[in-house]
């Protein structure tokens, strides 16, 4: 323990007036320091009901029949009473009568009340005869000193807590730092933006938050806080989204009309509303020199991948190199193969980049894609390996783009050519991004949204059924392969072994021997040779595989239109978004498909996804619900690249503050490009500490 002054960053284990037991309890809150401590704020905030004397609590529940009390009080007596249900009888004295605490299954209490002292006691009040009794409730014993005055109406922080270390005991932590501390909380925003917005200093909100007055004050404090956490936020992507368009610049990639027909007519169809209006919006960028930097998302089976193989052939046409990166190589080795079937007897060169290449193949692939042989290359995380270079790539087309963090995104997108410029970079998802969270990090891309389906493509019904109803559901769909239809069945895992789920090779054997016997029956994962896991689709394909057991490495891309019927095994066990882009895989075709989830949902949280699944087809009502059930965690790629979570802005609640944050951040940026005023010295800190090296903004740090 240490006797020097309490700092922000005096460690928490050096604070003697903190038990060791409370100290290992914030430690295992992940509470290290003063400023952890003082940053942990209160879930909410309650106001204690001012004590009443024992008779008046007496006669008030005497009329109606029950009544919430809070009793100051004297214990005269306490008494354990062993049997089945143990039970400790607690009497407690004013000088107006008694009252019984009666505290069921908690022994040791016994130990911890003792007679004299002295306490509050909180809880729902009901007479046993003449007697007054509560019923397990809250015990709070009370300096006797503190005058009575001072503890009536108080408002209490309720405080996320852990079961050995309740609420109050953090309130108590918090209270033997907090005066030290807040005089050295450093101001983050300028006295004028603070003033302009009506926003309480930055040590005032702390104090608000854990020593309120009144209830309005938490309010005021939460909202600043939330708002600069919006800010900061903001003022990064808008620093990024200025750098882009100011200090870069982009090869230009025109879209003549020759060049429009020819691509054109190499599809195998007639692009939709939506498709003409994205490839107007996607060619006006690429011809110009400020890097294109678009969201291209739509709903499963909207024709993304069309639009994106038409820009990459504008590059390719204007002698660049374009890239296109997917999260699975079963994706890639998809994309890859429809786009050699269009691009049959042209002279455009396509290459396949994954990691279960051969070391051979591999390495003449990447002298080739270096030297600008290659002009389309697929890939997947393998085209951010060291020893991966180009030549002279202008296009980054980046599929299902939450299945990669924004570090990884942004390693892409800094690749410079041989003429220093940066290439246009392209994003797409079929996990449509809500209004909320197009806001946030992805801010500072241009949003083109295909709202249409191809012609020909029906939407599955999807039902929702508990495991009782497994056998039936198995029996139905042989019955549906019997007719010429091919199914998938979707598992959480590979192998058996974790609490009893449903695995690919245990599902295999039980299919094979039991509903699907007869039938031809193979699994599919990734970790699956790449030449295996080819010749299985191939046969899938082809018809000669009646189902597929598989795991989620059929989520995004897998096309085959007669595959009409899945069943999804621990349907629970899925996020929202990815049971949607599961049930996608069925949609591919005009014949009306059917998505099963068998699900066994015990939580809140799972019982609305179900719901949610069976309610709706429209991805963007499904990425709302989502964001609703989950919040917004790992939507926008900030798990995987290690970003600081909001801790105290609510994406679903705080919308007006992110529209507030965004707006006046790009209007900072627009006068202050780098934060270079003395007055911003603390904000600009702020920015590039949580997200200057992973936004790509170290070069203006």
């Amino acid at each position: 323990m240490t006797d020097s002054p309490l700092s922000i960053s005096t460690p928490l284990a050096d604070v003697a007036a903190i038990p060791a037991g409370g100290r290992d309890g914030l430690a295992a809150l992940r509470l290290r320091t003063v400023g952890d401590l003082v940053r942990h704020l209160p879930l909410r905030h309650e106001r204690e009901e001012a004590e009443s004397p024992i008779e008046e609590a007496r006669e008030l529940v005497e009329r109606d029949g029950q009544a919430n009390l809070s009793l100051r009080g004297t214990v005269s007596r306490v008494q354990l009473r062993r049997g089945r249900t143990s039970r400790v009888e607690v009497v407690v004295e004013d000088h107006s009568g008694s009252a019984l605490l009666t505290f069921f299954n908690m022994p040791w209490l016994a130990r911890r009340i003792h007679p004299g002292q002295v306490g509050i006691a909180e809880g729902r009040g009901k007479l046993h005869g003449p007697v007054l009794q509560l019923a397990n409730p809250k015990w709070t014993p009370i300096d006797e000193e503190v005058p009575t005055a001072a503890r009536e109406g108080r408002i209490r922080p309720i405080y996320p807590a852990r079961e050995d270390l309740p609420s109050n005991r953090i309130e108590q932590a918090v209270e033997t730092v907090l005066d030290a501390a807040l005089p050295q909380i450093p101001e983050t925003l300028p006295q004028s933006y603070r003033d302009a917005h009506d926003l309480m200093p930055l040590a005032e909100c702390y104090r608000a938050m854990h020593r309120p007055a009144d209830l309005e004050e938490p309010r005021r404090a939460r909202r600043r806080l939330a708002l600069e956490e919006l800010l900061v936020m903001q003022l990064a992507v808008a620093m990024r989204r200025h750098r882009w368009r100011h200090t870069v610049s982009a090869p230009t990639l025109p879209s003549p009309p020759e060049i429009d027909r020819r691509i054109r007519e190499r599809m195998p169809f007639a692009y939709t509303p939506g498709q003409n209006a994205a490839v107007a919006e996607i060619t006006a960028d690429l011809a110009g020199t400020v890097p294109m930097n678009r969201l291209l998302q739509g709903d499963v089976g909207s024709g993304k991948t069309a639009v994106a193989l038409h820009a990459m052939l504008l590059a390719a046409a204007a002698g660049r190199q374009a890239i296109l990166m997917a999260p699975t190589e079963l994706l890639a080795e998809q994309h890859h193969r429809v786009m050699q079937r269009l691009l049959a007897q042209s002279d455009v060169e396509i290459s396949l980049l994954v990691g279960g290449l051969p070391a051979a193949i591999r390495r003449s692939r990447l002298e080739r894609l270096a030297a600008g042989d290659i002009d389309l290359v697929v890939g997947t995380h393998a085209l951010l390996s060291e020893g991966v270079a180009f030549g002279n790539l202008g296009l980054v087309v980046i599929d299902e783009q939450h299945r990669f963090g924004v570090s990884q995104r942004k390693v892409l997108r800094e690749h410079r050519g041989a003429d220093g410029t940066r290439p246009h970079v392209l994003v797409m998802t079929a996990t449509p991004i809500p209004r909320t969270l197009s806001l946030t990090l992805l801010g500072d891309l241009d949003v083109t949204t295909i709202p249409d389906r191809p012609p020909g493509r029906s939407l599955p019904a999807t039902r929702v059924v508990g495991p009782r109803q497994r056998e039936e559901v198995f029996a139905y769909l042989r019955t549906r392969i019997e007719s010429g239809e091919q199914c998938y069945v979707v598992v959480p895992a590979i192998e058996e072994g974790d609490a009893g789920l449903a695995a690919v090779s245990t599902e295999l054997d039980r299919l094979r021997d039991g509903a699907f016997r007869g039938l031809v029956v193979e699994g599919l994962h990734g970790r699956m040779a790449t030449e295996e896991r080819e010749a299985i689709m191939e046969r899938f394909r082809a018809g000669e595989i009646h189902a597929i057991v598989a795991t989620v490495v059929i989520e995004v891309g897998v096309d085959v239109p007669n595959a009409t019927v899945m069943a999804i095994e621990h349907a629970e066990r899925f996020g929202l978004a990815q049971l949607h882009q599961l049930r996608g895989r069925v949609a591919r075709s005009e014949r009306r498909g059917l998505c099963v989830c068998i699900a066994d949902a015990t939580t809140p949280d799972a019982e609305a996804r179900m719901e949610a699944i069976a309610s709706t087809d429209d991805g963007f009502r499904i990425a709302e619900l989502d964001l609703e059930i989950r919040g917004p965690g790992e939507l926008f790629g900030a798990r995987q690249s290690g970003l600081a979570p909001l801790r105290v802005a609510d994406l679903r609640t705080d919308l007006d503050l992110l529209a507030a944050a965004r707006r006046d951040a790009r209007a900072w940026i627009e006068r202050s490009p780098d934060l270079a005023e003395p007055e911003e010295a603390a904000l600009r800190r702020k920015v590039m500490t949580l997200y200057g090296d992973v936004l790509g903004l170290v070069e203006v740090a």
